[in-house]
């Protein structure tokens, strides 16, 4: 039994092209969210599974790196970071490629090598880079401001 599950949920009406579908999440926060080939694989107006991706292991990462700078007497007054999903085509279809992390940390107590220290723990034990890792390429670069 799991310690913690979460819930999401998609609709899919129609084929790929013309289609469209609707994404919630079992909080609510994203209720009906609509997203279509065109959030996809164009730039139209809605949202798409890489973009949610790109979110959630931006959020993972940063609560994971926050955690980590506060357990080693670190002060981490802002921690951002910006999560890029990059697809590629594969044969007849694409593939989840690179994650890409670009974080901006205002931390006090703390040098530059000591804040690269931890994001480099971070990147390691995140649920989420530890899910995608072996799988596709993470890569990060942090600045401490």
């Amino acid at each position: 039994m799991a310690d913690i599950a979460r819930k999401a949920n998609a609709q899919w009406m129609g084929n790929l092209r013309e289609g469209k579908g609707t994404i919630s999440s079992g909080s609510g926060t994203l209720k009906d969210a609509q997203y279509s080939f065109g959030t996809r694989f164009e730039n139209g107006v809605g949202t798409n599974p890489e973009e949610l991706l790109a979110a959630a292991h931006a959020g993972c990462f940063t609560m994971q790196l926050s955690a980590l700078l506060a357990a080693h007497g670190h002060d981490p007054q802002d921690v951002r970071t910006e999560a890029t999903c990059e697809m590629v085509r594969d044969g007849a279809g694409f593939k989840i490629s690179a994650m890409k992390l670009s974080v901006r940390g205002k931390v006090g107590n703390i040098d530059d090598a000591e804040f690269q220290k931890h994001v480099a723990e971070a990147a390691e034990v995140c649920p989420l880079s530890r899910v995608m890792k072996g799988n596709i390429e993470i890569s990060y670069d942090a600045v401490l401001e």
